[in-house]
């Protein structure tokens, strides 16, 4: 669906890109994550055909990108740009004819949306009569009104109350199970990983991290392991390293722990159920965000 070949790009003597990237396929959400001034805007901005690359290229559908193609991209951008004056049916109607969308197609197309996320009653408001969240919700339908191929979303749960954050991430769920592919920039780790499919981590305009979210947590686990019993455990166990206990509500107790190179994790459970009653374990990988702390923090 959409491929970017090597793609760089400077300013004025400073590196914005160098040499990035990406392949996101249809029905996948792909994340884009890193920190500020790390070059994702910049990458945006050469996929949607507001600036160029320096050299690379990117692709749509297997063909070079070009105008043309932007209608079949949707672009929610971490800057809003509404029109304050103009009623949300009016500012509907504008943007999905700029899209190329007949009228009555719109019309149909804002029902749908309206109904879905509870806006019938805004049709004859003014964008500056609605609160910052609903604005939000405004320019989400906005994007996806003509029914894009590729939706690219720039921090699009930004100033969401949880509910709406909640009903924003659904619709992004079910736009690509019906075929959508996304590109979602944000810096909200958890959403990345109840979202994304496949990431990319530019750092100081490079790649420095790439690969589905499961792979990428299963390369950079550190050996360790949550287990959950009732009783007491000694102090101290052979081929146990260290150990961080928590107890819950219910009394359970949780033991984080940490075994010594070569240790067997069936000796390990084996020694564990000698002394208390075993209820539950599982294996301990990072978080993106653990990661991306790692990553970003390193290289700063």
């Amino acid at each position: 669906m959409l491929k970017v070949e090597s793609v760089s790009k400077h300013y004025a003597g400073k590196t914005a890109l160098n040499n990035v990237s990406l392949e996101a396929h249809t029905g996948k959400i792909y994340g884009l994550l890193g920190p500020n001034g790390a070059g994702k805007t910049s990458l945006i901005r050469i996929i949607t055909c507001i600036t160029a690359p320096d050299s690379g290229s990117v692709y749509f559908n297997n063909e070079k990108m070009q105008s043309r193609l932007i209608r079949e991209i949707g672009y929610l951008p971490e800057e809003r740009g509404l029109y304050r004056k103009m009623t949300v049916s009016d500012q509907a109607l504008y943007f999905g004819q700029l899209k190329g969308m007949a009228k009555s197609s719109c019309l149909e197309q804002m029902d749908f949306w309206f109904e879905r996320l509870d806006m019938q009653s805004w049709r004859k408001k003014k964008l500056e009569e609605l609160s910052k969240g609903m604005q939000q919700k405004v320019q989400f339908v906005l994007t996806v009104l003509h029914q894009p191929k590729l939706i690219i979303l720039d921090e699009p749960f930004s100033g969401f109350d949880p509910i709406n954050a909640e009903l924003i991430k659904t619709e992004v769920m079910r736009l690509r199970d019906e075929g959508a592919s996304i590109l979602l920039s944000t810096h909200r780790m958890e959403s990345v990983e109840e979202l994304c499919d496949d990431i990319s981590l530019i750092n100081q305009g490079e790649v420095v991290l790439q690969g589905a979210v499961k792979e990428v947590r299963q390369k950079y686990k550190k050996s360790a392991y949550m287990i959950a019993y009732e009783g007491n455990l000694p102090a101290e166990m052979r081929g146990i390293q260290s150990m961080n206990h928590h107890q819950r509500r219910d009394g359970v107790i949780e033991t984080t722990m940490f075994p010594e190179a070569g240790a067997s994790l069936t000796d390990i459970l084996q020694m564990v159920s000698s002394h208390v009653h075993l209820l539950e374990y599982r294996e301990m990988l990072p978080s993106i965000k653990d990661i991306f702390i790692q990553l970003v923090g390193k290289s700063a």
